[in-house]
């Protein structure tokens, strides 16, 4: 085996990119909370965008590497360790066979990616070895991550314990990913308006655009109930059931919303008020409860652009770090 798990967190399950396409039989895309950073992991240790990752939230795992690997850590930070000497996130690190993984404190952020060179070895479910935690199905044997469980990696040609001096546990390696921008204004969401946005009072859209929103502790991968002023409608009225998607807030019958996430359903019959835009989709993954979302309204043509703007710049990170990793290797 490649890695076990020693002490589990809160909540570790095997992720990618998630399993589009299978709405129409009511399964949902599910995938990471977190998909730029679940890329970055895996571009950082040379692997495609799309391999599975392990996703991590606070209390963390406690892991041993029964095998030496190259692994990145992105995300939030959970101040990890090896054998208690402290890595740097988004940056590569091969570490030492027979060391243990650790996470002791919450720094910032709500989940961090764990990718592997090479892969984990595992089956796909629907094309995508996501786990779906509510259908039992995809990732490992389509649940969390226990204690003792064995995950074995994709064979790799990489020799990396020549990559380590005797007394290391590890080695971070020269290059690493610039998430500032991305992550920039945390609490600050740009959205564009829902097809029920006009369906809103004055007042309430007011309160919308110009007051804060508590994420709920009862909030979860599925959505993030907002706690704050109430919203209404000019007149109440019932809506089909139609297609919502992650990032999409609604209007609840009590006059609060809830902000749909990474395992949202895939039909909905509330108001669809907003839609959160692509690019900050990232920055939502890593809020926690309690935190507070303040929403600015912006256009299509703006949500385009910072998306184009962001997955340029995975481009241009993917193929740095496959040239780095060759120079090193070969």
């Amino acid at each position: 085996m490649s890695l076990s798990i020693i002490k589990p967190g809160v909540l570790d399950t095997i992720q990618d990119n998630g399993r589009p396409g299978f709405a129409k039989w009511g399964i949902n895309p599910g995938g990471a909370m977190d998909v730029y950073a679940s890329k970055v992991a895996n571009m950082l240790v040379g692997n495609c965008a799309h391999e599975a990752v392990i996703e991590i939230h606070f209390p963390g795992p406690q892991i041993l590497f029964e095998q030496n690997a190259l692994i990145a850590i992105t995300g939030a930070d959970f101040s990890p360790t090896i054998n208690d000497e402290i890595l740097k996130p988004w940056q590569p690190v091969v570490v030492r066979r027979n060391t243990v993984l650790h996470f002791p404190k919450l720094q910032s952020g709500a989940r961090c990616y764990i990718a592997v060179h090479g892969g984990i070895c595992l089956k796909k479910w629907l094309n995508s070895y996501s786990t779906n935690l509510k259908a039992a199905a995809g990732g490992w044997f389509g649940r969390q991550l226990r204690k003792g469980d064995e995950l074995s990696f994709k064979e790799n040609t990489i020799y990396f314990a020549g990559l380590l001096n005797e007394a290391q546990n590890k080695r971070e390696l020269p290059w690493q990913a610039d998430s500032k921008k991305v992550y920039k204004h945390m609490h600050e969401i740009l959205m564009i308006p829902g097809n029920e946005w006009n369906e809103l009072t004055d007042s309430s859209k007011n309160i919308f655009l110009e007051n804060n929103f508590i994420i709920h502790p009862s909030s979860d991968r599925m959505g993030y109930q907002l706690s704050g002023d109430s919203i209404s409608l000019k007149n109440n009225f019932e809506l089909i059931s139609t297609g919502v998607s992650f990032g999409t807030v609604q209007l609840l019958p009590n006059g609060q919303m809830i902000l749909l996430m990474a395992d949202h359903q895939t039909t909905g019959g509330y108001p669809r008020i907003a839609h959160v835009i692509s690019a900050h989709l990232p920055k939502l993954a890593q809020l926690r409860q309690s935190d507070c979302i303040h929403f600015i309204m912006t256009n299509i043509e703006t949500a385009e652009k910072l998306l184009f703007e962001q997955q340029r710049d995975l481009q241009i990170l993917q193929r740095s770090c496959t040239d780095h990793l060759n120079a090193i290797v070969c």
